[in-house]
Formats: structure tokens, sequence, C-alpha cells
């Protein structure tokens, strides 16, 4: 690797590890941003509106990938993804600065999601602008192993995000961190930027670009030119369901859901969450330069395939696994405590709510909710039409008063009969960073965990690559981010609320799994019959 082509990794990697840094705050920060920023006394619904926001980041990053996909294949990838980072920089720094809901109103939350907008569409363009970047800087046959260097920037950036978070937490009293303490990470990202933008300056634009903009042969409508015409369409297509759709849930569901499943389904501390998927993280990086390299060698398409099949093959076991250790009261109440719900099956409706914002009000979904959202067990049982709605937890019947709202009785009385409760000292908890690494339930979580990371790094690790071989030079920038972001902005970013719904529907605390399952296993069928091999392919010489 000459000189050159290392400044162009480390500068195209580290602005693209800081935007990913910049992007994962706010999912980290959600409860201390609800308190902050957005009004009332309600805290599910305030956590709900910035989960909203959250969501709204991933929504809009298929827009920043036309955007500034079309602006990268007319002006260049250099300036482009320059845009890009600032943009994302400024934005994360104003929500550090942006004041309480107290100070300013109802301008707080409305700034917040434009702020979240805003990351959103930066990252849309980052991510295609940096990939496209290295792989025109890439010599022939080292592309994957160049590339694999930006794969790991989505990890390295949460992992970033996630240490300055626990370091603060660990170094402040909780009063000071959440009234002040957590701003400082927002804030922080104003010298990442500065950084960054100092770092990308000293690059210049890539040859591939440079030789097309001589020869007079850049594609004067991008859009229409990718999208528009079948035979480019057609590979996006290919690219979106036989390669980033199944990568995205992969990825999602091995750092994002799993991190859900700790603390949201077995009720483990946000730190000790935390600490155990960092320390997956950590182990399991540096596999995606790894496999990058190795498509090199066997190719892209079966080292993404087998990632997509093996995680789909094994995320029941070792998703039970992890609960096992995890909080082994949970497990044996799901399989010793019988809750059964008899409901008119006309008064049992769909419980998907995917950006968090939706109210229940009858009786059967209300339950039904409440006990997903405990991680309880339970059975839908078809009753007559027009009866009510009948709970019974190991065969009796649960009274439940007409001013509880949410069916805190049925939990309550499934506590009593064995479901643990928040903080049961059966839980895994173990505060401390030496504690996580000395104790043997938690080892054996962080080796589950970063095995649900190997498989990350499998179908991450080869696909910057593979689509940026796809497209042709004239294209390639918007050709390769749609696709990308629609896989992961929307079948990888509404993985949890998806799993999730599934979880409340079936009342089965590892039914969301089948969401991740099926479509990894959509993408090993279409990707096998219509996913072509692209390592061999000259970018220089492919317009």
């Amino acid at each position: 690797m000459t000189r050159e082509e290392r400044k162009v990794i480390i500068a195209s990697s580290a602005g693209t590890v800081f935007e990913w840094y910049d992007f994962y705050l706010a999912g980290s920060l959600a409860a201390n941003i609800a308190m902050t920023f957005v009004p009332g006394s309600n805290d599910t619904a305030k956590f709900i509106f910035v989960l909203f926001g959250f969501a709204a980041g991933f929504a809009v990053r298929p827009f920043g990938a036309l955007f500034f996909g079309r602006l990268g294949d007319l002006i260049g990838r250099k300036y482009t993804f320059l845009v890009t980072m600032t943009l994302m920089g400024i934005a994360t720094f104003a929500v550090g600065l942006l004041p309480s809901y107290e100070t300013i109103g109802y301008a707080a939350p409305v700034i917040f999601i434009i702020c979240r907008l805003a990351q959103g569409l930066a990252l849309g363009g980052e991510y295609g602008g940096a990939a496209t970047y290295v792989a025109e800087h890439s010599p022939h046959g080292r592309r994957g192993f160049y590339t694999s260097w930006i794969q790991t920037t989505a990890t390295v950036g949460l992992f970033l995000s996630l240490l300055v978070i626990l370091t603060l937490r660990l170094s402040m009293s909780p009063e000071d961190f959440n009234a002040w303490g957590w701003r400082i990470p927002f804030l922080v990202s104003i010298v990442l930027l500065g950084f960054s933008i100092w770092i990308r300056l000293q690059l210049s634009e890539s040859p591939a670009f440079q030789k097309m903009k001589a020869e007079g042969s850049r594609s004067k409508a991008p859009l229409t030119e990718a999208f528009g015409r079948w035979s480019n369409a057609k590979i996006a297509l290919i690219a979106l369901f036989g390669g980033t759709a199944g990568q995205a849930v992969v990825w999602y569901t091995g750092q994002f859901y799993a991190l859900f499943f700790l603390t949201q389904t077995l009720k483990v501390d946000g730190t000790t969450a935390n600490l155990l998927i960092a320390a997956g993280l950590l182990i399991g990086t540096p596999f995606f330069v790894l496999f990058g390299w190795l498509s090199d060698k066997i190719g892209r398409k079966p080292i993404l395939i087998a990632g997509c099949l093996i995680a789909a093959a094994t995320y029941f076991p070792l998703f039970e696994n992890i609960a096992r250790i995890a909080n082994p009261m949970l497990i044996s109440a799901t399989e010793n405590v019988k809750i059964d719900i008899t409901a008119d099956p006309a008064n049992c409706g769909t419980l998907f709510d995917p950006v968090g914002v939706r109210v229940f009000t009858r009786p059967c979904d209300v339950y039904r909710r409440t006990l997903a959202t405990n991680s309880m067990h339970y059975q839908l049982l078809p009753g007559p039409a027009g009866s009510p709605v009948v709970v019974t937890v190991n065969g009796t019947p649960v009274t439940v008063a007409d001013t509880d709202k949410t069916g805190a009785a049925i939990v309550a009385a499934a506590q009593a009969a064995g479901y643990p409760k928040v903080g049961d000292p059966s839980i895994l908890k173990q505060p401390t960073i030496g504690g996580v690494l000395s104790d043997s339930r938690s080892l054996a979580v962080i080796g589950l965990l970063f095995i649900l990371v190997l498989y990350v790094t499998m179908v991450y690790g080869p696909i910057a690559a593979l689509l940026v071989e796809l497209f042709p030079t004239r294209i390639r920038y918007t050709g390769m981010s749609l696709p990308y972001h629609i896989g992961n902005g929307w079948f990888g970013g509404f993985l949890p609320p998806t799993a999730f719904a599934i979880v409340a529907a079936s009342g089965n605390i590892f039914s969301g799994l089948w969401y991740p399952i099926i479509v990894a296993l959509m993408t090993v069928v279409i990707g096998v019959i219509f996913l072509p091999e692209t390592k061999d392919r000259d970018l220089d010489n492919w317009h």
C-alpha cells in the first residue's frame, strides 16, 4: 500500500467514523433528549417522540442518497462528501447547543427533528461518496481489502459513541449527566468536524472521475440514467434485494437489535448492556478487514450469501442462549407460566407501529402490547363474537379494573406466578468494566455477541466493493447509494420496531427474529440466482 493510498483510506474512514458517531448519539441518548426537549409528564410519550426523530433520520437516508449521489456524479466525489460531512457536523453540534423546551417552547422538539433530518440526509450522501472514492483509488485485486476499512466505520462510530457516553456516565453523577453532561458528546463533534475537514482537504479527486471528466464522458442526468433505464434500474433492484436488504438485517440484528433485546426484552441495565455490546464490537471489528481481503480472493458474493444463510440458520439458538444466561428467571417463566388472552378476533388489531406514534385503546391490543413490553409470553385464543377480553394466568382469571388502562394487574399476576421484575437480582448486572470482563456470565454473553458481530463482518465487509463494482463510473455514486440506503435505512433501520410488533402480535419474545431471518433468506435466494460476481471488474475503463 502506497503512502497516498494510506492517506486516502485514513482520511475517508476517519470522516465516515465521525459521521456515524454523530448519527448514533441521538439513539444512545434518547432518554436525555426526551427529558430536555419534549413537553409533558408522560415519559413514554417523550421517549416515543425521540425514537420517532431517530427513525426519521433513517427514513430520509435514501433521499440523501439520491440528492448527494447525483451531485457526486456531476461535480466529483471529494467535494460532495466534504459537504455531507459539514452538514452532519453542524446538525450534531446544534443539538448540543439547542435550548430546552422550558426555554424556547415547542421550537425545541421541532428544531431537534430538523437536525435529525439533516443528519439522515448527510449520511445518505456520505457513505456512497467515501466507498466510491476509496474504491476508485484501489489497485485491481485489492479493492475489497481497501474498501473494507470504510466498512469498519459504522461499527467504530457506534463504539466511539458508546465509549464517550459510558466515560461521561462513569465520571460524573447521574444528576450532572442528565442536566448537562449528555450534551458533551454532541458538542465534541465540532472538534471532530474540524479535524475531518482538514484531513479531507488534503485529498485529490479520484483518478476514475478525473479521467471521465477529462474525456467529457460524465453523465448529464445521473438519476435518469441510473434508475430511468431498465438495464441500470434492474441492477439497482438486484443490489437491493439480492445484497443490501439481507446485509442490513444481519448488521442491525447483530448490533442494534442485540442491544434492544438485552435492554428491552431481558431488562439488562443500559450500562451493562452497552459494555457487553462494546466488548463484542471491539473483538469483532478486525474481521471486517479480514472478510474484505478474503473477498478479493474468492469473491464478494459467496461471503455475503454465506453470512446471510448462517445468520438465518442460527439466530434462534444464539438469542435463546443469550436470554438463558442474562435472565434465566425470565426463560424459566416463559416455560412454566401460561398466560392466555381470550378475545373476539374482531376486537384485536395489528400492533405494527414502526415509528412509535400509534395509540392503542382496545383491551385486546393494550394487554398484548403490555405483555410484550414486559417480555411475557402469552397465547391469544379466539372468543365468541362480542365477548369481553378474558385473561388467565396459569388458569386463574385476572380482574382488570376500569381504571387500569394498561393491564398492570396482568403483569402483577404474571410476576407473582414467576416472571421476574425489573432489577431482579437474577438478571445479569455487572456495572463496572472490570466486572463485565471478569464475570463468567458476562463473558459468555460477550462470546455470543461476538458471533453475531462476526456475521455482521461477513455481510458488511465485502458490500462496499460489490456495490461500486456493480455500476459504471458515470453513475456509480448515484447507483450504489440508493440500494444501500434503502436496504440499511429502511429494511435495517426499522428492524427493532418491526420485530417488536411481531413479538407483541405472537406473544413470543423470540418471534421478532423471523423478520431478519426471512429477509436474509430472501437475499440468499435472489443473490444466488441474480447477483453477479464483480471482483474482477476493471473500474478504470468502465464509464
